[in-house]
């Protein structure tokens, strides 16, 4: 027992650095946005994808590159534009000609993979495609392949989506359906500089120093941590007050808070639990623990039911937004222990 106690301490502590230099990397290039980075790298070791959402200019492309950069994992960037078509991101068949010793050509259907078939994909404005083009990404995302013609792509592993989109701008775009909005594990808001940041990022990007980000972990260690992930334990109280935060968002729910009855017009799905609970396993192996707690949960919360619940007509006329729910939800759902 003691043997295996000090395995798992050991798999904590790599799990601490890894995500540590990975996180360092990233902060030669990024100031500021403490909560985007972990929320980023807690959805690429957890085995989920993100959606980054604000305004231009405040680095949600250059947080996602500079991501690939400390990784060894194929880059792939895809730019969201409105004549954009599904076989242009997942590939489509073309007749090769292959020469023949006869001096004849053999022509045969061969698939042409398109730029989804790398480890990381960028989708950048992912708002700015129509539906049908937006809905390409669904089976990746959740199967983790791609079907053209009616044959089957695996996609190489990890498979890791960071999509971005514009919040204000509404001109020649197309609002992500709630069920691609379902499959990504975290929505993260990216709000602006601080002054403070606002000086250092002048200082690092007006001079002619640029920093170099390395890559320091690779495929293999990565689907090894997102293994170690799911194995951390969660005791059922905690896993019933994750159940529950989910529950409240239900408006016509028996766990419904008063703000869910009056402003929610459809509550979360069961993946806003998996996220919940898979978001919080991470946040317990970066305090060196191989257990949930009911704050690791809190901390994940918004993350995972922000982009997973839908105001109703009074909700939107009152300019409530979802995190407001969600505060009541945290503040009022209590643990009830057995």
């Amino acid at each position: 027992m003691a043997e295996r106690d000090e395995k798992a301490q050991q798999q904590i502590e790599q799990f601490h650095r890894a995500y540590a230099a990975v996180q360092q990397e990233i902060r030669k290039v990024i100031v500021g946005q403490q909560d985007v980075v972990d929320g980023v790298l807690t959805c690429l070791f957890v085995g989920g994808h993100v959606l980054l959402e604000g305004v231009p200019g405040l680095g949600k492309t250059l947080l996602i590159r500079t991501l690939s950069q400390a990784l060894s994992l194929r880059f792939g960037r895809i730019q969201f534009t409105p004549d954009l078509m599904p076989a242009d991101i997942t590939g489509t068949t073309i007749v090769a000609e292959t020469p023949m010793e006869d001096g004849s050509t053999k022509r045969e259907f061969k698939f042409q993979p398109g730029p989804i078939f790398v480890q990381i994909v960028l989708a950048d404005e992912i708002n700015r495609a129509t539906p049908k083009t937006q809905s390409a990404m669904l089976e990746a995302m959740q199967e983790r392949s791609v079907t053209v013609a009616g044959r089957t792509y695996r996609m190489a592993q990890p498979f890791f989506v960071m999509a971005t989109q514009n919040p204000i701008e509404q001109e020649g775009t197309y609002p992500l359906p709630e069920a691609q909005l379902d499959r990504f594990l975290f929505k993260l808001d990216v709000g602006y500089a601080t002054r403070q940041d606002l000086h250092e990022i002048l200082n690092r990007t007006t001079t002619v120093e640029e920093p170099k980000v390395q890559a320091v972990l690779d495929a293999e260690a990565i689907v090894r941590f997102q293994q170690l992930v799911r194995r951390v334990m969660i005791a059922p109280h905690v896993q019933d007050y994750a159940i529950r935060c989910v529950l409240a968002t239900h408006p016509e729910g028996e766990f419904a808070t008063p703000m869910a009855r009056q402003y929610l017009r459809y509550g979360a799905s069961p993946r806003a639990a998996q996220a919940i609970t898979l978001g919080g396993k991470c946040r317990a192996l970066l305090d060196g623990r191989g257990h949930v707690s009911v704050e690791d949960i809190r901390s994940v919360l918004k993350h995972a039911l922000r982009h997973r619940i839908l105001l109703n007509f009074e909700g939107q006329a009152e300019g409530v937004t979802p995190d407001r729910v969600l505060d009541e939800i945290a503040q009022s759902v209590t643990v009830e222990k057995a």
